[in-house]
């Protein structure tokens, strides 16, 4: 139980801390608006640079593929058209239940407008509990847990393009998941757990590609600085950006860190109107290197409520008409679900597991377990416990 009044006597303290962090952000927005009007007459050169010191430059950094200063307006979409979008949720095996299992529930949703057809909102389940599937990971030193959630990553790619696929036609059709299409877990994993991962997600993407569908991951409240980190290059005192040689050790204070901890969104909130988006970007993260054909490009859009960050593979940012009309039915999806995507949203619901719904899926196995002949089923004694309190 949370005592309160122990509690309030550290709020204080952190009100004052809080205060101070703002007034001190201000002053970094300052001064990094400052960079960015500096950069809008030396893009060139500065991409030029980056380019050529790519290898020498040890933090993440994008390239922007138009001018620093574009605003441009968000097309009105078609009012006929079909939204897809999945999202995943699971139960964690757990050694003190009945059995030691995991479950991953992939939520799928799709939303037909002016067609005059039922939507689809509906789950897929699947309990795995084989040695392989539960032990596998621990050869790479890989948590059981851990392994769950990248599962959970391949299996929404599959369920998607397949959602994507089977509604192909001539209506203009969009395909969003939530969060960042460039999975920065794979640069951790050793090579032969990150080819179970990846190739079921490219090849998911592939099949989109092939059906002309673009995909889209829409990021709410991003911490990203790719775009903050291009300014670096502008900050940076030394001759040239020579990482490895002027600046080794990134944990410790650089000269070119000057706005951090400052994210791109927080920039971009002052250069962009609602309904506007801003330059697009190619990312140059090094995992991307993996992706085949499939780079990302992402760029900042105003919907209203927040900067959200907007990321496409390549072939959809290349296709400027695909990629205008996938941001118009974008922005539609956040005005409908006031302030954030109503597909993304109504996914994540169709996956949740609450607590009732983990209660009745133990108790399911439970009943198929003495069905099928074993004794003294039920949870450990230490579980059984936590769920009671004499208090």
């Amino acid at each position: 139980m949370l005592d309160l009044t122990k509690l309030a006597r550290q709020m204080q303290g952190l009100s004052q801390h809080l205060s101070s962090e703002a007034a001190a952000s201000r002053q970094r927005l300052e001064l990094a608006q400052q960079y960015l009007h500096k950069a809008y007459s030396e893009q060139q050169d500065l991409i030029a640079r980056q380019e050529k010191w790519r290898d020498r430059i040890l933090f993440a950094n994008a390239t922007p593929i138009e001018p620093l200063e574009t605003c441009i307006e968000i097309p009105v979409p078609p009012k006929i058209h079909t939204v897809i979008a999945t999202d995943g949720s699971q139960i964690a095996p757990n050694h003190h239940e009945i059995a030691y299992c995991y479950l991953l529930n992939i939520g799928r949703v799709v939303l037909h407008y002016g067609q005059n057809r039922h939507p689809l909102l509906d789950s897929l389940p699947e309990v795995f509990y084989r040695p392989e599937d539960l032990y596998m990971s621990r050869q790479w030193g890989i948590r059981t847990e851990e392994w769950m959630g990248y599962r959970r990553t391949a299996s929404e790619a599959t369920v998607l393009a397949e959602l994507a696929c089977a509604v192909k036609g001539e209506v203009p059709t969009l395909a969003m998941v939530d969060g960042s299409l460039i999975y920065w877990f794979l640069e951790q994993l050793p090579l032969d757990a990150r080819d179970r991962i990846l190739p079921p997600i490219i090849a998911a993407w592939q099949q989109m590609r092939d059906a002309q569908i673009p995909l889209m991951g829409y990021l709410s409240a991003s911490r990203n600085v790719e775009g903050m980190n291009f300014l670096r290059l502008l900050a940076c005192p030394h001759p040239v950006p020579d990482c490895i040689s002027y600046c080794p050790n990134q944990l410790e204070k650089v000269p070119c860190k000057v706005f951090e901890p400052l994210r791109d969104t927080s920039l971009w909130t002052t250069q962009l109107k609602p309904g506007q988006r801003g330059p697009l970007w190619r990312s140059n993260a090094r995992i991307l290197e993996l992706y085949e054909d499939q780079n990302i490009y992402f760029c900042y859009v105003h919907v209203g409520t927040e900067i959200a960050r907007i990321e496409v593979p390549a072939w959809v940012a290349e296709n400027t008409a695909m990629f205008d009309q996938a941001l118009g039915l974008m922005l539609a999806q956040v005005q409908k679900g006031y302030g954030y995507p109503v597909a993304i949203a109504e996914a994540h619901n169709q996956a949740v597991v609450r607590g009732g719904d983990k209660t009745r899926f133990f108790a399911l196995l439970e009943k198929q377990m003495i069905k099928a002949g074993l004794r003294n089923v039920g949870t450990s004694y230490k579980e059984a416990r936590k769920r009671g309190s004499i208090a």
